[in-house]
């Protein structure tokens, strides 16, 4: 037996607060209109006293919650005496009875009604309960005439005070029913003013001029020119500017020589000073997706993936405003001092000198690699955002959770990891074929690295129970970009200790060839042993989906990736039947004591 208190607890809640007045409103309104609840006076009696507090988007997001269920009639009464905006969707989808229906007309606005004379599901006697409202729900109101005045008033060319005394009694003004649009000058043709103005004018056949000041020859002229521009305003000819204002369009366009600028953590131009606004503002310090975009270059794209900063970078602005053109951008990154967090660019541009050239380089791309990295970019934003809240609940960093929830959130976060792991696979295969990659020439310590990685796959191999071995030369240092060096050797790493048993051990040797590069060779777990070298890199994930630690997106994925990876880095990955080696540049050469020019 179970007993649902959904009602007690959203009656006991604060409702002085317009927060809580809005989320009372909410959980009242749909636990009604579900059915979890009854429609009993008190409960409406408690939405009535709340209605005020409760903004119109929030009511009539409520509304269009309610096309989806079936509400009670009480409840319907109450959403039909709001505003149109807010009764017309509820209107249109509640299902009543006849008499239900009969019973809230009269609470119903003019405007609901005509919007239940619309639908062809009602039965007859609601259909003769609207006849009965007669053409009360079509009157042509004061509002309407005052609407028609402000749109003609500024089609009167030379307009007069004018004088007009209303008729006694004139009939009432109805528009049509199934008229979806009604012309101004129609409307103006059935005021009362206006009919007596133009049958005064047909008594007297005197024809009606501008330069009468009688009141109503003014408006019967009014009509005219209404309905003469509606007429004529099609057959007009175009507007030549360049030969009406020569002037304006002989000068001649004046470029931008600096600017000033500052961009948000994501590395999106928010503020520019000393150019125009419109092509910069919204400019990203990444990789432009659409071709023929203003754009920057590596150097920017680069620095601000490290949060660098960076001098001289390259950026080209498309259009005609004063800021089209090549520059040279200087940035600094900026950080904030109490949380120390990046908070985006602070840089100046300058035009190019003589002795430079600003043309961006051009790599032909694949569109489907473009495509994929945009799509990359698209699932790391959410899947971040999962693994934030999962952290912030297994932590309590909000409150005190169950043990059982907080399992649950560290299973998501620890998924999620994996899975931004994947999406940063899936970029930089990406970025390999699209040449995107933004490479320095760096020396990277292999020691201090090796024992960096061995120490975040300390889990995993305790997980596989896999022993690591670490094997390197003293001031052994590679020559090549730091971060793409070490997202090489740790996909290797974790690819090899994901594949092995139980008590193995692999081992990691480092040592200095003689030709000048960096050798590190990966012992094969067993269970890599059956299979070639070219085998090998066809596993894909559906064969290692079921053990735990595998790469989410296969052995051999990850080891195409490491392969294409260090050709771009000038090095090799070969495969034999004990070990995996790699071959990267060195950084020193130790017989000649001399830096690598690779």
């Amino acid at each position: 037996m179970r007993f649902d208190d959904s009602l007690d607890t959203v009656l006991s809640a604060e409702m002085v607060s317009p927060f809580g007045a809005q989320s009372t409103w909410r959980q009242l309104v749909d636990l009604i209109g579900r059915g979890r609840t009854a429609a009993t006076p008190e409960t409406i009696a408690r939405l009535q006293s709340i209605r005020a507090a409760v903004p119109p988007p929030v009511r009539a997001a409520s509304a269009r919650a309610l096309a989806t269920a079936n509400p009670p009639a009480a409840l319907v009464r109450l959403f039909v005496s709001d505003e149109i905006a807010i009764a017309a969707p509820v209107v249109r989808a509640a299902r009543l009875s006849g008499p239900e229906w009969t019973a809230i007309l009269p609470a119903m606005s003019p405007a609901s009604r005509s919007v239940l004379r619309h639908r062809r599901d009602l039965p007859a006697e609601v259909v003769r309960a609207l006849k009965t409202f007669g053409p009360e729900d079509f009157r042509l109101t004061s509002v309407n005439v005052v609407a028609v005045e402000a749109i003609a008033e500024p089609l009167v060319s030379d307009p007069v005070p004018v004088e007009v005394q209303a008729p006694v009694a004139e009939p009432i003004v109805h528009l049509p029913v199934e008229t979806a649009f009604v012309s101004v000058g129609t409307i103006a043709l059935g005021l009362p003013v206006v009919a007596e103005a133009i049958r005064q004018a047909e008594a007297a056949k005197v024809p009606v001029q501008p330069e009468q000041t009688d009141g109503t020859f003014q408006i019967a002229e009014l009509v005219a020119r209404i309905d003469a521009y509606q007429r004529h305003r099609d057959d007009r000819p175009p507007f030549a500017a360049n030969e009406d204002q020569p002037a304006l369009f002989d000068l001649q366009p004046v470029q931008a020589q600096a600017f000033r600028f500052e961009t948000d953590a994501a590395g999106v131009v928010r503020w520019i000073e000393g150019a125009a606004r419109a092509p910069l503002i919204g400019l990203s310090l990444d990789f432009a997706v659409h071709p023929g975009d203003s754009r920057v270059d590596g150097v920017a794209a680069g620095a601000f993936r490290r949060r660098a900063g960076f001098a001289d970078a390259r950026l080209s602005v498309e259009g005609q405003s004063d800021a089209a053109g090549e520059w040279r951008i200087t940035g600094l990154p900026v950080f904030d001092r109490a949380s120390g967090r990046f908070s985006g660019y602070r840089g100046t541009a300058r035009r190019p000198r003589i002795d430079e050239s600003a043309a961006l380089l051009r790599n032909p791309r694949s569109p489907a690699a473009e495509s994929l990295r945009q799509l990359v970019h698209e699932l790391r934003t959410p899947t971040n955002a999962i693994a934030g809240f999962a952290e912030m609940i297994e932590t309590q960093l909000l409150g005190p959770v169950p043990q059982g929830y907080r399992d649950q959130a560290g299973s998501i976060r620890r998924q999620t990891a994996d899975l931004l792991t994947a999406i940063d696979d899936i970029d930089m295969a990406a970025r390999l074929e699209s040449h995107a990659l933004d490479l320095r020439a760096e020396s990277v310590p292999v020691g201090v690295l090796l024992n960096r990685i061995a120490g975040d796959l300390a889990p995993l191999a305790t997980l596989r129970g896999t022993n690591l071995t670490i094997t390197a030369e003293d001031d052994l240092a590679i020559a090549g970009d730091e971060r793409a060096v070490e997202r090489l050797i740790a996909r290797l790493m974790a690819t090899l200790v994901a594949s092995g048993g139980a008590g193995e051990t692999i081992g990691v040797v480092a040592s200095l060839a003689a030709e000048g590069q960096v050798v590190l060779t990966f012992d094969r777990p067993a269970t890599l042993a059956a299979f070639g070298s070219e085998a090998l890199m066809s596993i894909d994930a559906e064969a290692v989906a079921e053990v735990e630690g595998a790469p989410l997106l296969g052995t051999g994925f990850a080891l195409r990736l490491a392969r294409n990876l260090a050709i771009e880095l000038g090095g090799a990955l070969s495969i034999d039947a004990q070990r995996l080696t790699l071959r990267l540049p060195a950084a020193v050469i130790a017989t000649v004591e001399q830096a690598s020019s690779n």
